[in-house]
């Protein structure tokens, strides 16, 4: 039987998914860390040191994702990515869980890395498809996607933290929702736009493209900002504060609700003002919430910090990810070199934080994530679309 051709309402309603699934996984894991550096017996610099894993995984498969695109179709490489996730994440919780040997841990974290790595970009490349298709900006709101599926993943995480449930049956059962929905789903992902034939004068790397490392450079940035609070959030209020582990969990919930609304709102707020003045505003926001929440003193201020930064945090990766993909005939290479920029943030922020965090405290840690806010400033006009497109959704 012939499977329908995608048409774009599908491939919108398919990346929705795909993106609530891998916050969801993500969410998950973010919640049990407590849990891993629990079972596996670790200080924070070696739990940090354990964290860098998924960011190896990581940026080892994401700067080839965008030629795999191109050869194998974003659907197949979506799938892959769902495959490798999955299994890492199965792998991880029992070598934390049961068996608590770091050295198996570390591989299923890896593989999980790897799987993460390859899944963010194909969603972005299809996201960024459906966007120019579609005509407008909806970028943010696939990525709010993504929140919502860390707010469910919070969510899950707060009773099950509460009622001491097994790491592995919980991360188990995420999986099995994820390849169960997820690898269906990817079938409705449309293809990305076919790059120009022109031998005569092959485009260079995308490696090579200043606007590009700019953008890179300014995901990085808000990668940090967004990464911090999934690996540290949780251990910060509960070390900073002495809260229970659910008060922080509820703080990390707090966290991806804020930049859930941030995400939903930003469409209409960057097709009004335009991306740099949004993220630059969304950068003083990320600082403030970040130092009420170290130096505010009193759990209700902590509480705002939390939202401030969240809604700080909400808009900086999205709307690079829309940026290395305004011209769709580089869009794959370009999208698959700004995010492995943008997850050296994963690679260099758990292990740095974690040294900080075992010299200065946990909480105190974070102003290190406030400082990354003036590179991003810096960088930001790199994101303003080329002049003819910005042209064209004007009128």
């Amino acid at each position: 039987m012939t499977r329908p051709t995608p048409t774009v309402a599908g491939a919108r309603t398919a990346v929705f998914v795909t993106f609530a699934l891998n916050g969801l996984l993500f969410s998950s894991l973010a919640v049990r860390i407590p849990d891993l550096r629990h079972g596996l017996d670790l200080d924070n610099r070696r739990l940090g040191l354990l964290l860098l894993a998924i960011a190896a995984g990581s940026l080892l498969a994401l700067p080839t994702t965008g030629r795999l695109i191109e050869r194998w179709s974003t659907p197949v490489v979506a799938r892959a990515g769902i495959l490798f996730a999955a299994a890492g994440l199965v792998v991880a919780a029992v070598g934390a869980g049961p068996l608590g040997l770091v050295a198996v841990a570390a591989p299923g974290l890896f593989g999980y890395g790897i799987g993460i790595g390859v899944w963010d970009v194909a969603m972005n490349v299809e996201g960024a498809e459906v966007e120019r298709r579609l005509g407008h900006t909806i970028m943010p709101r696939f990525h709010a996607a993504f929140s919502v599926g860390t707010i469910a993943g919070a969510g899950i995480g707060v009773p099950v933290a509460a009622v001491d449930l097994p790491m592995t049956v919980h991360l188990a059962g995420v999986v099995v929702l994820a390849l169960v929905v997820g690898l269906p789903g990817a079938r409705a992902f449309l293809p990305p736009a076919p790059e120009p034939q022109t031998p005569a004068a092959p485009a260079r790397s995308a490696w090579r493209e200043p606007r590009v490392l700019a953008v890179g450079v300014m995901v990085l940035a808000f990668a940090v900002v967004e990464g911090s609070a999934n690996d540290w959030l949780t251990l910060a209020v509960i070390d900073g504060y002495d809260a229970p582990h659910w008060a922080g969990v509820l703080a990390f919930a707090g966290f991806v609700t804020a930049m859930t609304l941030g995400r939903v709102v930003g469409p209409a707020v960057l097709d009004r003002h335009g991306r740099a003045a949004v993220l630059w505003a969304c950068a003083a926001l990320a600082t403030a919430g970040i130092l009420l929440l170290v130096w505010g003193g009193h759990p209700a201020l902590a509480g705002l910090g939390v939202l401030l930064w969240g809604l700080g945090g909400s808009l900086g990766f999205p709307v690079g990810m829309s940026a290395a993909a305004d011209d769709p005939a580089r869009a794959a290479a370009r999208v698959s070199v700004v995010a492995t920029i943008g997850y050296a943030a994963f690679l260099a922020g758990p292990p740095l934080l974690g040294a900080l965090g075992d010299r200065v405290g946990t909480l105190e840690s974070l102003l290190a994530v406030a400082a990354l806010m003036v590179p991003a400033a810096v960088t930001v006009l790199a994101a303003r679309p080329p002049r003819v497109e910005a042209a064209n959704r004007q009128a």
